[in-house]
C-alpha cells in the first residue's frame, strides 16, 4: 500500500509551527499534550474533506482532540495571527496584485433578484466585518499602496 504523503510539506510546517501556541503538561500529570503538527493535520483534513468530525481517519488525533485545539486557537486569535503573518509575507515578496484583490462580494447583485425574504441589515453586517478585517490587516501590516508602473 501507497504511503499517503502529510497535508503539510516540512516547508509550511516550518512556517507555521511558531505561530501555534504550545501545549502545556497538566499540573496534575496525565498523558502530555499531542504534537501540534498532528493536530494541524487533522483539522486541515476535516477542512478539506468537509468530513464530520467523527469520520476523521484513525491516523490523526482523536476528533474531540482536534476539534478542542481548533476552538481554543480560534479563541487565542491564532488563526487571525496566521493569516497575518502569511499575507505580510506573501505581500513583502511580491506575490499580491492589491489591484485584483477584494476582501469579500457584497458588491455584487444577486443572480435573479436574490431572495426576497432576506435580511439586507444581516448582509451589511457580514460586508462590515469584512471590511473591518482587511482594514486592520492593512493597518497592522504598514501596507501602502504602490505606485501605478508606466
Amino acid at each position: 500500500m501507497a504511503k499517503k504523503k502529510p497535508l503539510l510539506t516540512d516547508e509550511q510546517w516550518d512556517l507555521i509551527e511558531p505561530l501555534l501556541p504550545q501545549s502545556k503538561p497538566s499540573p496534575k500529570g496525565g498523558r502530555k499534550p499531542i504534537d501540534n503538527r498532528r493536530v494541524l493535520e487533522g483539522i486541515l483534513w476535516i477542512l478539506r474533506t468537509g468530513a464530520r468530525w467523527k469520520d476523521l481517519p484513525d491516523k490523526y488525533p482523536s476528533p474531540s482532540t482536534c476539534w478542542r485545539r481548533l476552538r481554543d486557537w480560534e479563541e487565542q486569535d491564532v488563526w487571525v495571527n496566521v493569516w497575518r503573518t502569511f499575507l505580510a509575507d506573501l505581500d513583502e515578496a511580491g506575490w499580491l496584485d492589491w489591484e485584483e484583490a477584494f476582501v469579500d462580494a457584497s458588491f455584487f447583485a444577486a443572480k435573479k433578484g436574490g431572495s426576497a425574504s432576506g435580511r439586507p441589515n444581516v448582509a451589511r453586517a457580514q460586508s462590515a466585518w469584512w471590511w473591518q478585517t482587511a482594514k486592520e490587516f492593512l493597518l497592522a501590516s504598514g501596507w501602502h499602496r504602490p505606485r501605478p508602473r508606466n
